[in-house]
């Protein structure tokens, strides 16, 4: 028996017991001879027993061990990321600022034409007086004004509700204090085009959502690396193209290419930062990465407060991308990916660099031969494909339950972030706030998720969203205040949900179609997202009805959520095998099944 290797020892323990509850003539011959001989002196059942737990045993949990899962290696990767997922809320909201519709009445030249020497002696206020009727509180009405001058209501003012109004007939005059040109101002998506400022936003999302399907599965083909500078090129050409449309179409159309492009910045950026770190330290990661979307998110607030030309402010938030197209030099390709689709050769260079920089020993070629070409026997030279998703039993639940549950969670997130007016506070400061309250809620969903674990915090999260829409439902407006608190809290659960539902996918699909799985789920998220503008619209209908649209989401999804398996410091899935055969983490556990594997292969039955 092997003095130095006593985790051999052990399995030829196991494997004699075992053999030997087979047929008791059968036993370990080899048991004196070297452990690089056993394989080969073993009878046939130990052999294929043996494979079986060295399969078990070389998952690529134990290369990280042995190089660190979370050194100086993994932090540099959040550093080079840090840029481009800033950019991510940025692009994400920034239609919040460059749709914004400011105040506005119809420009009354037609009538002052046709009574210039009337209008000639009268002030600004009391052109605007007898030319526009007014709203119950007192403001000119957006989208209507008087067929002809009344001049009586200089002296009163009390019959103007009677009196024959038209549409606006020579556009709109706009109240510049807050913005120099949006969308609306510049192309009047005003009155009956309103809807048009909420449709760019769907525009855009249905962009992502395309782009998370191909960029997903682009990435598992071609690898995270070379995807995520496609991604970064795509994105600085449309993002700086569409500030040169002179018309409503060309910008909708380069919009949708800028989402389609952002999304492969979003999907790659996780899954790196995830397959690189160890199991104790994913949610360490996974919340850390995240910190960055949370800053973009506040920065935005204050560069659209500077730059108040929707031009500018859109080629000024693309710009950073060009600085993440220099540091995309630096950033490693997924070893994971490499070994698991045979490129033992590069994924050699990058874990000897990982265990260079975290100062640990560089591993064996023959290891990482051997696990890769355990994974491609176990991928059996399959091209996933998002039929595979569906294909199986359990990835089809799987499947389903995380749409549902990430259609609720972008639904419900983007529902509150794209509503920052109504408050009573200015729509920077709540843009900002809503930014804010993220830092938190990250910080304490993080120590949340190692505490009770993934699926109790996404449930849990999402219902108490849904509880505080509900709870703004029966809040009057008057009291804008507690309605500002309530909402803010909502918006820190929300976003405490996304960081939970982003490394809980993660954790849940194995590594051959992460990618994919990542790409479906965030076509499901970008659906619920593209819809979110949509429903904001039908508070024309009834005030109400977005709110408890956004309530019966989350409430639906986070009871949803309590059906997902639990993840915490359960080994990353790496095959659809391991999602239809979980393995425990007690190799003695695990042989059961192995052990009914072996009987059948050696015609040993229990009938």
């Amino acid at each position: 028996m092997s003095k130095s290797h006593p985790e051999v020892n052990d399995q030829v323990s196991l494997a004699d017991k075992f053999l030997k509850s087979l047929n008791p003539t059968l036993s370990y011959k080899g048991a004196e001879n070297s452990e690089d001989d056993i394989a080969a002196q073993v009878h046939a059942p130990y052999a294929a027993f043996y494979a079986v737990i060295s399969r078990v045993s070389m998952k690529f949990e134990s290369i990280l061990e042995e190089i660190d899962g979370f050194g100086r290696f993994q932090i540099a990767i959040l550093i080079l990321l840090c840029t481009s997922r800033m950019v991510l809320p940025c692009h994400f909201l920034l239609n919040n600022f460059i749709a914004a519709v400011p105040p506005h009445h119809c420009d009354i030249s037609t009538l002052e034409k046709s009574s210039e020497e009337l209008f000639r002696n009268l002030t600004q206020e009391q052109k605007l007086t007898v030319s526009l009727p007014v709203r119950e509180d007192g403001e000119p009405k957006s989208c209507e004004m008087f067929a002809e001058p009344q001049f009586q209501l200089l002296s009163n003012s009390s019959s103007r509700t009677d009196l024959p109004t038209v549409w606006c007939q020579s556009g709109w005059v706009y109240d510049n204090s807050t913005f120099i040109s949006t969308l609306a101002t510049e192309w009047n998506l005003v009155c009956d085009k309103k809807s048009l400022t909420k449709t760019t936003n769907t525009i855009f999302f249905v962009g992502v959502m395309v782009g998370a399907l191909a960029f997903g599965f682009f990435c598992d083909k071609y690898g995270r690396k070379t995807m995520l500078l496609v991604s970064y090129i795509l994105s600085i050409v449309f993002g700086f193209s569409s500030t040169f449309a002179n018309s409503y179409i060309p910008f909708a159309v380069l919009r949708f290419f800028t989402g389609f492009s952002l999304t492969g910045i979003s999907i790659i950026s996780i899954v790196l930062t995830i397959e690189w770190a160890d199991i104790s330290h994913r949610s360490t990661i996974g919340v850390i990465g995240s910190l960055a979307w949370s800053v973009g998110y506040m920065l935005l607030a204050g560069i659209a407060f500077l730059l108040t030309d929707w031009r500018t402010l859109t080629m000024t938030v693309t710009a950073p991308l060009g600085f993440a197209v220099l540091t995309w030099w630096w950033i490693p390709e997924s070893a994971r990916w490499l070994l698991a689709n045979g490129k033992v050769e590069r994924a050699q260079f990058y874990l000897d660099k990982c265990a260079n920089i975290n100062r640990r020993q560089k591993l064996s070629r023959e290891k990482l031969e051997t696990l890769s070409n355990i994974e491609v026997e176990e991928n059996q030279a399959k091209n996933y494909t998002y039929f595979h998703l569906v294909k199986t039993p359990r990835m089809r639940w799987l499947t389903f339950l995380l749409g549902i549950v990430w259609y609720g969670v972008a639904s419900t997130y983007y529902g509150i972030s794209l509503n920052i007016t109504g408050f009573g506070v200015n729509m920077y400061l709540t843009h900002f706030i809503y930014g804010a309250i993220e830092v938190p809620a990250k910080l304490t969903i993080y120590c949340f998720l190692n505490i009770i674990g993934r699926r109790k915090c996404q449930s849990g999260t999402l219902l108490l969203t849904g509880i505080c829409i509900g709870i703004n439902i029966f809040i009057p407006r008057g009291l804008w205040h507690v309605r500002a608190i309530v909402a803010t809290l909502g918006k820190g659960l929300s976003e405490a949900s996304f960081t939970t539902i982003f490394l809980y996918t993660a954790e849940l699909y194995p590594t051959v179609i992460r990618q994919n799985g990542l790409g479906y789920t965030s076509f499901m998220s970008r659906l619920g997202v593209s819809i979110a503008p949509l429903i904001l619209l039908l508070e024309d209908v009834w005030t109400l009805l977005p709110q408890i649209i956004l309530c019966s989401l989350a409430i639906i999804s986070g009871l949803v959520a309590l059906l997902l398996p639990e993840t915490l410091n359960v080994k990353l899935p790496e095959t659809i095998d391991d999602i239809e055969n979980p393995r425990k983490k007690d190799v003695s556990k695990e042989s059961s099944p192995i052990f009914l594997e072996i009987k059948s292969q050696s015609g040993v039955n229990e009938e």
